[in-house]
């Protein structure tokens, strides 16, 4: 068997045993599982590595030595797909060139190009790496952004291995990421013998939205922000006034500034009635990422070994939020959806292809050989 043979069945049975570890977000069983399996991997490699343990599930660390500052690579190991989806709707599948799975694509091949990309630097001089895989992004990394920020001290560059463009272009600059609950607190009474007793919190909590919305759509805004109300729930029956009520809200940002007016009048939201209360909670916060100079300058440097390879290597801002929006907020120059082409992230049709993720660990590989010879500006 040749080498090149030998290593796609080696990629393929990696990713399949990832993917077979179904890891939904707060999965803590799960978490242990697929974190002990990507433990094993990168100590065979000769990483040291650590596994450190938050509410949510256990993240991965990892560090091998090389010349320079390291390169960050950033990854998840959960999903949005809960257990039994790979029995079910979503089967574990292999169709010529397309892999179909829960987290097959976002983001476990992510995770599979990083090791096989490594595993041909054996022997050979390369820069130095990081790997930091959290057990929280699909619900906003509420419990690892401190982890992210440790790794990412020191760090000359970072690179994230989410989904890329549809067309494989590189993500350079997200929209910012926030998650609210809007709390709403009224009080109870009977709605056909005492109304005026009552204080509605579900109309409260209209009226609040509706404010929300004012304040996201307001022209006078540098940039255009997208709300969305995913959640609502309040009130217990049709004959009480409702005494508690509230909302989950998502917003998405192109710019710091933008974000920062928004999130201070959010934070300001006063009641409307007499007798009600209104409380602003972050469930989740990535800041906004503009890219920058040095972002360019590494998506430049990457187009440069792909071109070595033959690959056309382009970027572009992207609407969704990731890890990589912390990392570029820190100064380190930053490039995402390093992951292989596909489609069908978060949905039923998820897919990849193989022959991009062969190209992928091909791209990654030679990033991390011309870093040698420019350790402090890959």
């Amino acid at each position: 068997m040749s080498d090149a043979i030998s290593e796609q069945a080696t990629v393929l049975e990696r990713l399949e045993q990832l993917v077979r570890l179904e890891s939904p977000s707060r999965d803590i069983a799960a978490s242990e599982a697929i974190a002990d399996l990507l433990r094993q991997w990168w100590e065979a490699l000769g990483a040291r590595v650590r596994l450190v343990r938050t509410d949510a599930g256990l993240t991965l660390v990892a560090d091998l030595d090389g010349a320079g500052a390291p390169i960050l690579l950033v990854g998840h190991s959960d999903t949005v797909w809960p257990r039994g989806t790979l029995q079910a709707d979503l089967p574990w599948a292999v169709d010529g060139d397309i892999v179909r799975g829960p987290g097959a694509y976002d983001m476990k091949s992510g995770l599979v190009v990083m090791l096989a990309a490594v595993q041909r630097l054996t022997g050979r001089a390369h820069r130095a790496v990081r790997v930091v895989v959290v057990c929280d992004e699909e619900i906003g990394s509420p419990t690892t952004q401190a982890l992210v920020r440790e790794a990412a001290q020191g760090a000359a560059a970072a690179i994230g291995f989410e989904s890329p463009h549809p067309d494989g272009a590189l993500k350079v600059g997200r929209r910012g990421s926030t998650r609210l609950r809007l709390s709403v607190r009224g009080r109870a009474a009977h709605a056909a013998l005492d109304p005026a007793a009552g204080v509605s919190a579900i109309d409260e909590l209209v009226d609040q939205l509706l404010a929300v919305r004012r304040i996201a759509s307001d022209p006078q805004l540098p940039s255009e922000v997208l709300c969305n109300v995913g959640v609502i729930r309040g009130g217990t029956a049709a004959n009480v006034v409702p005494a508690e009520a509230d909302a989950e809200i998502g917003l998405r940002f192109i710019d710091p500034v933008t974000e920062e007016k928004v999130l201070a009048q959010l934070g300001r939201l006063a009641p409307v009635r007499a007798g009600a209360s209104v409380e602003c909670a972050l469930l989740s916060h990535r800041p906004a990422w503009l890219a920058s100079d040095a972002d360019a300058s590494l998506l430049a440097a990457i187009a440069g070994a792909g071109a070595t390879l033959g690959q056309q290597v382009d970027g572009r801002p992207a609407a969704g939020a990731g890890d990589t929006n912390q990392v570029a907020g820190f100064g380190i120059p930053t490039v995402d959806g390093f992951g292989p082409r596909g489609g069908g992230a978060h949905a039923l049709s998820e897919h990849l292809s193989l022959t991009s993720l062969s190209e992928r660990i091909a791209l990654l590989e030679a990033v991390l050989l011309a870093g040698v010879s420019a350790a402090d500006h890959p």
